[in-house]
């Protein structure tokens, strides 16, 4: 068995309550070790500042560590997480190249077929985070709350070969939904997925109240312990995304990239729904 191996599975048996209890502290060092996480990047960058594994795995980002894009400019949107992305245009070429399971719809992700219709062709951005990662995501775009819900589900793993499975995990996975109303996107669907080990899929309470104004890059809530995904989803038309990221999803390759980053710009700005 090799030390990955060993580690992911002494760690995967301590999920829930587990990960709180101080004796979970001593696998933050070999967590760090084996995946080169540069602690600099976040607070606090020392491990002995962690009581326990579920503190170090919800850990925070250095203020200034993950710059947001052009931060004043609403016309602009940027990547949500710590993660691997692939973009596409529309939810047809997302389903032939990417998400190859069953009949993903946003009607079904979203659970409601009359919300759905809105983005039944819109554009797609969906983001994988491994055990590793910084697991808080955050806001793509200025705009405001509109509404929220919270999807029971599973626990599927969301890795490239679960997605082009006959399961259709992201349909089928406890996932919470927030909507961002803007004037440069029309309304923005951030969809936040649980996936193998993650206890929790936590919306923080000001993303959950309707009529909230979040800034582009504002944290919108995080994961607990384990693997994850993220979808986010345009209007149709609404954005064009970044050519480096297009490029290589259209070869069902993900990209690694970090919160604050370029993501694509507005083609109807100042257009509200």
């Amino acid at each position: 068995m090799t030390k990955l191996s060993t580690l992911l599975i002494r760690l995967n048996s301590e999920t829930g309550e587990k990960v709180v209890n101080s004796s979970s502290r001593k696998q933050i060092k070999p967590f760090v070790d084996f995946y080169g996480i540069n602690m600099s990047d976040f607070t606090p960058s020392d491990i002995n500042g962690y009581n326990n594994f579920q503190e170090f795995f919800v850990r925070k980002h250095k203020p200034g560590s993950r710059p947001i894009y052009q931060q004043e400019d609403p016309t602009k949107a940027v990547i949500v997480a710590d993660s691997r992305v692939v973009v596409y245009d529309n939810l047809s070429q997302t389903r032939s190249i990417w998400i190859k399971g069953g009949h993903f719809t946003i009607a079904d992700l979203v659970q409601d077929r009359d919300v759905g219709e809105r983005w039944a062709d819109g554009a797609v951005a969906s983001f994988r985070l491994s055990p590793q990662d910084y697991h808080r995501y955050h806001s793509p775009v200025e705009g405001t709350i509109k509404w929220w819900k919270e999807i029971d589900g599973n626990y599927y793993q969301v890795d490239p070969l679960c997605l082009q499975s006959k399961v259709g995990v992201l349909t089928k996975n406890a996932r919470c939904v927030v909507c961002i109303s803007t004037r440069e996107f029309g309304d923005v669907l951030f969809v936040a997925i649980g996936a193998v080990d993650v206890g929790t899929v936590k919306i923080h309470e000001e993303c959950r109240t309707p009529g909230t104004h979040i800034k582009k890059g504002q944290e919108v809530g995080i994961f607990e312990f384990g693997g994850s995904s993220i979808v986010v989803v345009f209007e149709k038309g609404r954005i064009q995304f970044d050519e480096d990221l297009r490029s290589v999803s259209k070869r069902a390759v993900q990209m690694d990239v970090e919160v604050g980053m370029s993501m694509g710009s507005a083609t109807q700005p100042g257009t509200a729904s």
